[in-house]
This record gives structure tokens, C-alpha cells and sequence, in this order.
């Protein structure tokens, strides 16, 4: 008497397993977009800190940390010039968008986030942060309020 599987019974275990892969599949689908706002989320933090070291160090004002509306400052500040071309280098590897406007004594940095419809993540020199379903930080309103 021979041993061994049907063919029957090996179509069974692969359709199972077929099943299975497919639940994960879907299960995984908005991950890697939840990994990418949570990495963005934590780059936008540390643009906040820096921005205060920028404050501190540059005669308490925050004029020079957005080069124009779409870039924060560049390397032409030093060291933290550099740990800004970092973080925004990074987030743009997310494929997301920087948006910056300052004034001597605020600013505010907003970033769209990679999760289903239009959200974005703003923080501003008051320290508030928030995810918002529509663009807050603009020329007019340095402010993610």
C-alpha cells in the first residue's frame, strides 16, 4: 500500500493557504501608509525642537527657518541647517509635501499625510500639533489654529 497525499487533499491545503495569504494581504494594505505618517509625524517633531534651537540661537526670531513657502532653512545655517536638510530630505523620501511660513516670532510647518483622503500635520511655535482635513498653515495664518 502506497503513502502519501490525494491530489484532492493537496488542493484543499493549497486553497487554505491561498485564503489565509490573501486575508493577510488585506489586513496589511494600509500599513505601509500608517509607517510613512508616523515617520513623517516624528520628523515634524523634531523640526519643532530644532525651530526653538533656531530661535535661541539666532536673536529669538524664527525668520529664517522657512527658505520659502515649500522648504525649511539649508545648510547654510550650520549644524542645524544640516539636521534640517536631514529631516526634510526624509520626509520628502515619504512622498509628501512641506508646507513652512515664519515671521519673527511664530511659524508654522504643515506636511500631507500618506493615509486615505487629504490630511495633513501641522505644528506651529506655540507648540500645538494637530491633524487637520484641511490645509491651516498658510502666509496669512502662521498658525495650525
Amino acid at each position: 500500500m502506497k503513502k502519501g497525499f490525494t491530489l484532492i487533499e493537496l488542493l484543499i491545503v493549497i486553497a487554505i493557504i491561498s485564503i489565509l495569504a490573501s486575508i493577510v494581504m488585506v489586513a496589511m494594505t494600509g500599513s505601509r501608509e500608517k509607517a510613512k505618517d508616523a515617520r513623517i509625524k516624528g520628523d515634524i517633531s523634531q523640526v519643532r525642537s530644532l525651530a526653538e534651537l533656531l530661535y535661541d540661537t539666532d536673536a529669538y526670531s524664527y525668520d529664517n527657518l522657512c527658505v520659502d513657502e515649500n522648504n525649511l532653512i539649508s545648510s547654510g545655517k550650520g549644524d542645524l541647517g544640516h539636521q534640517f536638510d536631514s529631516l526634510q530630505d526624509d520626509i520628502v523620501s515619504q512622498n509628501a509635501t512641506i508646507t513652512c511660513w515664519d515671521s519673527s516670532t511664530t511659524y508654522c510647518v504643515e506636511v500631507n499625510l500618506q493615509t486615505t483622503g487629504s490630511r495633513y500635520y501641522c505644528v506651529d511655535s506655540t507648540g500645538f500639533a494637530t491633524t487637520t482635513s484641511a490645509t491651516t498653515c498658510a502666509e496669512g495664518n502662521i498658525s495650525c489654529q
